[in-house]
């Protein structure tokens, strides 16, 4: 075992600072058409050119694959704050002392050691939207970061993302306790706003140094409401989803819609509201909110023009995390097509999530974040066979 994470540190410790050039027999660098016997140049960490049967300059390290793509982009995970072990001690992605609480900061309780950052890293998942998960009305906040580093400083991208919120059965409390129902869930979130509301209305009237005292919760919440963070709402059922989406009218809020196992039922209202989906796992267990949900969503989503991105979501017990490449290649065989497929876990994903200036393609001035495979990265004999991230192999294991 120590030898074993020495030779982990060892790798990770690799300079992103060199010049790397990769081969493939075909390159998908998602921002055009398939670049057959391709080459991508990277110095410095960033990509430097892309294209067919470029000329490899002296002093450039060379790695060769059947097949390359971008680093592979999970867009709603809680990996980081949710262990593999499924002990208390190493699940920190739901408080549950009150049902909303949006002053909790992913970044305070993500492990960049948690072996699960790097069973994803292995899987070709180079980037990760991950925080406080489903489960209480606000749970928290999101962050984004790279699946490197021994800690958070080092791996995150973007330390405050959104406020992840949920709705429908899995946000009720039991017995007394508030929410009991969905029409309590949306008082109290309509309270928490209008709250939040004045608040800014006082900040704004106060003279300096008379501001009201700080209040951490209606400080994010009033984010939320100049529109600086999106709320992640987790939803599944078409009332929950149109909860949401009157929610946001009124107080003008921006949204991401998160699992939404029923979207296929309002695709119309999903797309006159202009917000993305994250949708959930193709694999996920039909159970509950989500009994009513499809294998064929994806597609359908396509097909209704909705912007949307695939995710490994949350698993309470096993498996501890899906990986997003698998969950793609089944939304694939459920007639999602092949590079529509690849684009859900790479440069939509980037989009959705805001980052796809840095990641989820293969182009010039880009993070050198790169995935080689030996095969098709859709067929359950193909494997992972190297990483790239930042310029630096993170990864040289076949997965």
């Amino acid at each position: 075992m120590r030898k074993t994470m020495i030779a982990t540190l060892l790798l990770l410790s690799v300079t992103a600072f060199g010049q790397v050039a990769l081969k493939g027999k075909k390159v998908y660098t998602m921002a055009g058409e398939v670049i057959t016997d391709g080459v991508v140049l990277c110095r410095d960490g960033k990509i430097e050119k892309v294209g067919k049967g470029l000329k490899i300059p002296d002093g450039y390290k060379t790695y060769e694959a059947a097949v390359i793509t971008p680093g592979l982009v999970d867009a709603h995970t809680v990996v980081g704050l949710a262990g593999y072990l499924n002990q208390d001690h190493d699940q920190d992605q739901l408080e549950r002392s009150k049902p909303i609480q949006p002053d909790l900061r992913a970044i305070d309780a993500y492990n960049a050691r948690e072996a699960l950052v790097g069973w994803l890293r292995e899987h070709g998942v180079t980037t990760i939207h991950t925080g406080h998960g489903p489960g209480a009305l606000i749970s928290g906040q999101t962050m984004i970061a790279k699946t490197i580093g021994e800690t958070v400083d080092e791996a995150v991208v973007q330390p405050v993302t959104m406020l992840a919120v949920t709705l429908g059965q899995g946000a009720l409390a039991h017995g007394s306790k508030s929410p009991g129902t969905r029409a309590k869930q949306i008082a109290m979130l309509r309270n928490a706003f209008l709250g939040a509301q004045a608040y800014l209305q006082k900040l704004e009237k106060a003279e300096e140094g008379k501001e009201p005292p700080r209040d951490l919760k209606k400080e994010m919440l009033a984010k939320a409401l100049k529109g600086e963070v999106r709320l992640l709402v987790t939803a599944n059922r078409v009332q929950d989803m149109m909860n949401a989406l009157r929610l946001a009218e009124e107080f003008k809020l921006k949204l991401v819609l998160d699992s939404a196992a029923e979207a296929y039922l309002i695709a119309d209202k999903i797309k006159a509201s202009g917000f993305p989906v994250i949708l959930h796992p193709t694999m996920k267990r039909s159970f509950g909110d989500s009994e009513n949900l499809s294998m064929e969503t994806a597609v359908k989503l396509k097909q209704a023009g909705i912007p949307f991105a695939l995710q490994s979501g949350f698993e309470s017990y096993v498996p501890k995390t899906r990986v997003v490449l698998f969950e793609a290649a089944i939304a694939a065989r459920f007639g999602l097509a092949f590079e529509d497929a690849l684009a859900s876990i790479t440069i939509d994903a980037a989009r959705i999530l805001g980052i796809d200036d840095r990641v989820g393609s293969l182009q010039a001035g880009k993070d050198a974040d790169i995935v080689m495979f030996d095969g098709d990265p859709f067929e359950y004999t193909t494997h992972v066979t190297g990483v790239m991230i930042n310029g630096a192999l993170v990864s040289d294991k076949t997965r």
